[in-house]
């Protein structure tokens, strides 16, 4: 297993005690069986949704077709993991120069009672420019969080409520089809390794 693998698996084992898997209407799944399929693609990953954009309309991801595509799910009120890594993926694009235009990174929020679209305007402002937030209703956050073996579950506080989730970076391919993922706090050099290999014109 590598380095990063380990750190992941880290990472969800620390979580598992106090994150639901997103799957909700199904049983829980332990932290194991999502890194397993997460690294060996056992099971799909990735498919088609519709959420609100912080620019005020309906996406999908097919409308994204012919570009890769980066998911992260989190959260603005993220003190420092979500800052961190999206920090890392806007890097990543920047590197890229103009390749960097074949890639469309979002950002879907797992806390929708705070993040709005509004909200989500002014937060991915401070990343990227072409970064998409996008939001909706809480159903519709865990029925897309089950498409990626996300997981999360909000958690109370002293001064209110946080949001414990799972921290990956997702490539997906030109036609959506899932790529692999970057554990948290994966540096932009590093992503790029597996980035790219896939920024070739579409179809070759």
């Amino acid at each position: 297993m590598t380095k990063a693998a380990r750190i992941a698996l880290a990472v969800l084992c620390a979580l598992n005690a106090a994150v639901r898997p997103a799957e909700a209407d199904g049983p829980e799944r332990s932290a194991a069986e999502l890194m397993d399929v997460l690294m060996w693609n056992r099971e799909p990953v990735g498919g088609p949704f519709s959420l609100l954009g912080h620019d005020g309309r309906r996406h999908a991801p097919e409308e994204f077709r012919g570009k890769l595509m980066l998911v992260y799910f989190g959260f603005s009120y993220c003190p420092d993991i979500c800052p961190t890594d999206l920090q890392e993926m806007s890097r990543a694009i920047e590197l890229l120069g103009p390749a960097g235009g074949d890639i469309q990174p979002l950002f879907i929020t797992v806390d929708p009672e705070r993040d709005t679209a509004e909200h989500l305007k002014t937060y991915v402002s401070l990343f990227h420019p072409r970064l998409l937030g996008l939001t909706g209703s809480l159903d519709e956050i865990r029925r897309v969080a089950r498409l990626y073996k996300a997981s999360f579950q909000k958690a109370d506080t002293p001064d209110g409520y946080t949001v414990d989730h799972s921290a990956y970076v997702y490539l997906m391919g030109r036609d959506g089809a899932y790529l692999g993922f970057f554990p948290p706090n994966t540096p932009a050099e590093r992503m790029l390794t597996m980035i790219r290999p896939h920024l070739g014109p579409p179809g070759r």
